[in-house]
């Protein structure tokens, strides 16, 4: 009865399985539509998108071109989003976790206003470098989208409507604004002010001159030369008083 048994080999596959098993996409495959009227053309494993491929969004026309793995944008990729006028505009090309901005990247806001650096949870996280439209620039760390960390920020100046010269910040940022020890460079009149800074104002500090010679618009008369009896002294009571809340 055994030997029987063995000569009649495997029972056959059920029908359903069978089909399932036919169904599942592996490899390459030409466009795939999902229940959205959303299409998917490129690699799976598994039934699911991974490997290379593009992703067009039917309620939008925006479309992913790049990795894939595990049904995600995962690897490098580039997205690519339709503006109001009908027009197609690179948003981001970069690193992706789990369909998220990850890793290295380049977030573009327009033509002439763009982010190269870091990425983590979809934000910028980490070292980054800002060019904004009206030609400022930022590099920098960041925290959740906003300057948060040591940076320096060059400001431009315009004076009657040719570009001058730019001022400069180089110290800490929280939430986008100056805050901590740092240096800003009053490029145009030629001074510098150096401290402590809480929410974009300087509460302590010293003003001085610094290439006043060279500057377009020098104060009429040079900084005095003044100091403190006990400078070191008085940056630290405004430290103990100014950043307390900080933690």
């Amino acid at each position: 009865m055994s030997s029987l048994r063995n000569r009649q080999g495997p029972p056959p596959e059920q029908l359903w399985k069978s089909w399932d098993r036919k169904a599942r996409k592996q490899g390459f495959h030409s466009t795939i539509y999902s229940s959205d009227g959303s299409q998917y053309k490129g690699e799976w494993k598994n039934d699911k998108k991974h490997g290379k491929g593009i992703y067009i969004w039917k309620s939008t026309g925006d479309f992913y071109e790049g990795d894939f793995a595990n049904d995600a944008r995962n690897g490098f990729g580039t997205l690519t989003v339709k503006t109001s006028d009908g027009k197609f505009q690179r948003q981001y090309a970069g690193g992706w976790k789990n369909n998220m901005r990850h890793g290295y990247g380049n977030l573009f806001f327009s033509d002439n206003e763009y982010y190269e650096g870091e990425f983590y949870a979809d934000k910028r996280n980490g070292w980054g470098r800002m060019f904004y439209a009206d030609g400022s620039t930022y590099e920098g760390q960041w925290l959740d989208d906003k300057r948060h960390g040591t940076g320096i920020c060059d400001y431009v100046i315009w004076f009657f409507l040719l570009l001058a010269n730019d001022n400069r910040y180089e110290g800490e940022w929280r939430d986008n604004k100056k805050h901590g020890h740092g240096k800003f460079f009053y490029v145009t009149r030629g001074q510098l002010m150096e401290g402590l800074w809480v929410d974009d104002i300087c509460k302590a500090g010293e003003m001085k001159d610094f290439g006043r010679d060279q500057a377009i618009l020098p104060t009429p008369y040079p900084i005095p030369d003044l100091s403190l009896a006990q400078p070191d002294q008085v940056l630290a009571e405004a430290e103990a008083t100014f950043l307390a809340t900080d933690g």
